[in-house]
């Protein structure tokens, strides 16, 4: 087994929400605990003095003005808790689960929220021994915080709700004990620290942003496979066009088809006396559709990563004077414009990509055989996946519309403007797998339309990818069950294969340089 990644509160680079993403371990960094307990005894203080703070001693919300005594606390957290666990749907993917975790105990350790330590060491137990909560994925309007689902996550910890222990769902106080630990009793202001916050918008966000990398790079790929096909030209890749312009992104995916087509024979083939002047745009314009996508993804990466490193609940304790501070750093507007630029990103990504199986399949635009079968007419070939891509296309420009445009006010009008970041982001997964299967299916077209210039080969570095696919995927000679070669292609794309070796020439969110 690994060692654990070291959690520094404040300080998590996105690589590392990456690594937990994808099922690291973690432990926080031991100097955290100081700044918490001194976060737990400012709390103390103030319920000590009794004086009426939000939050520590008052209702909540709309309620904000009833008073609560002192002997009532206790009953206070535990209510807020279980009022407000009221989701609905299906539970949240496990590897979001434990990303949400992960950054509610950064954010937590900060000691910005009067958490105790030992509840921040029961939320750390739970990213220790995969401990999955289940949380409904529905119910969250990205202000006051991603209420909802992050009270879901409370309640197991006091012992209500339901909990995956080795992947089997069971009752929370078994699923306690089966790691070694009882329920919690939340002392002032512990439960609303809990459930206050942008956790569950901003892990969603960031499980998309992961999963549009690796579609964007896989689409990268598959562009320059299918300029191949085409037998196109990779002028349009020439640095002095990127640069005279100067987006950074579209200099960085110039730069990628040019060295994922270095080397090629099919285009040494056609360099001279082609009787074509211009391709069509999806093949000519791959570094400025694509090169938008990337800077889109790069600003929704810087953006989540400095939300993931804040404090986004409500008051926030500060241990230097000893206040509670009563804000709205729950709103979660940066996240839910983040998510909305990944979107719209996405989209655009895989209409693109429609567009070049398109292309491929249409005899007067590729110069290949009709939908890209040797016996057209006999055969249908690539016609239907190319309908099925542009039915996900479909699908996801409808999607795309913002979210963030959307508010409903909540709360009796106290909560009047809300951010709907939840929505925003809980789509990006969804659409991502819809790009991801139209990608596949790009593949799976670039590919047969290459088989099609034998003996000729590609460059070595798509070749490679062609290798990869061959290996599981045969030419298309006739009609076939058309659905097991596409999974497969899919999958490639989804799981980083079309990547594999290609790290130094395919650019990535976290390069900001």
């Amino acid at each position: 087994m690994t060692s654990p990644l070291v959690l520094r509160p404040g300080h998590v680079p996105l690589a590392q929400w990456r690594q937990i993403y994808q099922g690291a371990h973690v432990r926080l960094d031991e100097s955290a605990s100081a700044a918490v307990l001194r976060s737990a005894q400012v709390v103390e203080a103030i319920v000590a003095k009794g004086a009426p703070v939000y939050g520590i001693n008052t209702g909540f919300g709309k309620l904000a003005s009833v008073r609560i005594e002192r002997e009532d606390l206790e009953t206070l957290q535990r209510n807020i808790v279980l009022s407000h666990a009221a989701g609905v749907g299906e539970p949240m993917p496990a590897n979001v689960v434990r990303l949400m975790m992960a950054l509610k105990l950064t954010s937590l350790a900060q000691g910005a929220s009067g958490i105790h330590p030992k509840t921040l060491a029961l939320l750390e137990a739970f990213l220790q021994h995969d401990f999955i909560p289940v949380i409904p994925c529905q119910g969250s309007v990205g202000a006051s915080g991603d209420l909802a689902p992050l009270s879901h996550l409370a309640t197991v910890m006091i012992g209500v709700g339901e909990a995956f222990v080795d992947g089997v769902r069971m009752p929370a106080v078994d699923a306690l004990a089966r790691i070694g630990h009882s329920a919690l009793t939340l002392g002032a202001k512990e439960g609303l620290a809990l459930l206050n916050g942008t956790q569950y918008s901003t892990a969603y966000a960031l499980a998309g942003l992961f999963e549009i990398e690796t579609v964007f790079q896989a689409a990268l790929v598959t562009g320059a496979l299918s300029v191949e096909a085409a037998k196109g030209s990779d002028t349009p890749f020439d640095p002095r066009i990127h640069s005279i312009r100067g987006q950074r992104g579209q200099i960085a995916t110039a730069a990628t088809l040019r060295q994922l087509m270095a080397g090629s024979a099919i285009r040494e083939s056609h360099r001279d006396n082609d009787v074509r002047v211009q391709d069509p745009y999806c093949l000519r314009c791959q570094p400025q559709v694509m090169g938008a996508a990337f800077d889109v993804m790069r600003q929704a990466a810087t953006t989540l990563e400095i939300e993931a490193n804040g404090v986004s609940d409500n008051p926030l304790v500060f241990t230097d004077t000893g206040e509670a501070l009563s804000g709205g750093n729950f709103h979660a507007e940066p996240v839910a414009f983040a998510a909305d630029m990944l979107a719209m990103a996405i989209c655009e990504i895989g209409s693109i990509s429609e567009r070049r199986t398109a292309m491929l399949v249409e005899p007067a635009l590729s110069g290949l055989p009709a939908f890209l079968t040797p016996k057209p007419g006999l055969n249908s070939g690539f016609m239907i996946p190319q309908v099925t891509a542009a039915a996900l296309v479909s699908e996801n420009k409808q999607r795309a519309y913002p979210a963030s445009v959307d508010s409903i006010p909540t709360s009796a009008n106290q909560e009047d403007h809300v951010s709907m970041a939840a929505h925003g982001a809980r789509r990006l997964l969804a659409m991502a797998e819809n790009a991801a299967n139209v990608v596949g299916i790009e593949l799976l077209a670039a590919a047969q339309g290459c088989d099609f210039h034998a003996p000729l080969t590609s460059s070595p570095a798509l070749e490679s990818v062609r290798a990869t696919l061959r290996t599981q995927v045969p030419t298309l000679q006739d009609d076939r069950y058309f659905h097991p070669d596409m999974v497969t292609a899919t999958e490639l794309v989804r799981s980083g294969a079309l990547a594999h070796g290609l790290d130094a020439v395919l650019p990535h969110v976290e390069a900001v340089s």
